[in-house]
């Protein structure tokens, strides 16, 4: 069976997105679109992790399907073995940047081996969730679904956690932008405790009850790859050569129907990325259908690809691209080098001594962004030509 090159192009926009709106030249001077909307609604922005978790539904599925979805022991370690890492990976990356920046605000009078001491031992207070903590926790939970429940029950499984945790967010105060009042925030403070926490009015954003619909997020994108894998399998059967028409339709459906529900919803469910509404997973997944209903068109059926080598290069190599541009961008905030009578990070001496000067604050922070998406695209393009292909 044909590989959906579209796949791979819109997971590789997503990464690229991702690691543009997290690495601007400063959080003080942001375009709007590359912002998170402040507490409800929805911005570009908000989309890229969504878009992300829905097509790592998909991936879930293609992956699993070569397993015939049946139990075995070894599946399930391997499943669980991945899962670990990718959340271990996540806490190792969140412990680094506090290191980093607790090295360089470390006391010297405390000498080489204690400043060492105070920067290393942070897990007192470093934040336990975060991007990859989600991703890993949503993916283990589907893939052992995947292999245990029958695939008909998904549906009703996605309709119980988006209804319950609805009916969770209208009875507990889950939209009261408080944590203290929230029942989100609560929760994650009673068992994280606020030292674990992000720190954004005590709310954390990829925290334990909205957990629950991310789960639902992703058993979303993996129905999505089961209709379009069957939906291939019987264009295959039915005519020699590739005809994705029935597929995009398909698609389109999905993406429609998804964002109607959404939007109508909204007007009792408002869209909240912070908490992971109800809604907020009804409307990125049915952008993120239609979005790859697009691509299909435009690479799979018309042959456009020169554009898309760009975003290949990410695509190919997801978690990979999106943990080293994390690990880079920590290196080039704590990195410094002599720059004048002082010494700068080699982020501030590209920000504020070279781009901002020339492009403006705005045009500046813009620019920082885009040039860190290059140099990420950099390290990965050779991996990429080399079809060098790196699981995690």
């Amino acid at each position: 069976m044909k590989r959906i090159q579209a796949l791979d192009i819109l997971r590789g926009i997503t990464i690229a997105g991702m690691l543009l709106v997290n690495n601007p030249g400063s959080w003080s001077y942001i375009y709007a679109p590359l912002r998170h909307a402040e507490w409800n609604g929805l911005t570009p922005t908000d989309l890229v992790f969504p878009f992300f978790m829905f097509i790592m539904g998909i991936s879930t599925y293609i992956s699993l399907r070569k397993y015939d979805f049946a139990y075995s022991h070894a599946t399930a370690r391997k499943i669980l073995r991945r899962t670990a890492v990718i959340f271990l990976v996540g806490v190792a990356v969140g412990w680094f940047s506090r290191f980093c920046n607790y090295w360089h605000h470390a006391n010297p009078d405390l000498g080489f081996w204690g400043c060492l001491w105070e920067a290393s031992w942070t897990f007192d207070r470093m934040r336990i969730l975060g991007v990859l903590q989600r991703l890993a926790l949503c993916y283990g939970v589907v893939s052992i679904l995947a292999i245990t429940v029958k695939h008909r029950y998904f549906p009703y499984i996605m309709a119980t956690l988006l209804l319950g945790y609805a009916v969770l967010l209208l009875g507990f105060d889950g939209y009261v932008y408080d944590g203290s009042v929230n029942i989100l925030g609560r929760v994650d403070a009673a068992i994280l405790t606020p030292a674990h926490m992000y720190k954004d009015h005590s709310i954390e954003p990829e925290g334990l009850l909205s957990t629950l619909p991310s789960i639902a997020h992703v058993m979303l994108g993996f129905c999505v790859g089961r209709m379009m894998l069957q939906c291939r399998e019987d264009v295959s059967a039915q005519a020699p050569g590739p005809d994705y028409g029935r597929l995009m339709l398909n698609l389109f459906i999905v993406g429609t129907i998804l964002l109607f529900a959404g939007f109508l919803l909204s007007y009792g469910l408002p869209i909240n990325k912070k908490i992971w509404s109800p809604t907020f997973v009804l409307v990125t997944c049915g952008f993120a259908s239609s979005a790859l209903a697009l691509l299909i068109w435009v690479i799979d059926v018309r042959g456009w690809k020169r554009w898309s080598v760009f975003f290949e290069s990410f695509g190919v190599n997801p978690l990979f691209m999106y943990i080293m541009g994390s690990v880079l961008a920590i290196l080039l905030g704590a990195v410094r080098l002599p720059w004048g009578d002082a010494t700068m990070s080699i982020h501030n001496i590209l920000y504020k001594e070279c781009l901002a000067p020339v492009f403006g604050q705005v045009g500046g922070s813009l620019a920082y962004a885009l040039l860190f998406d290059v140099l990420v695209w950099c390290i990965g393009y050779p991996l990429y030509k080399r079809k060098i292909y790196i699981k995690i």
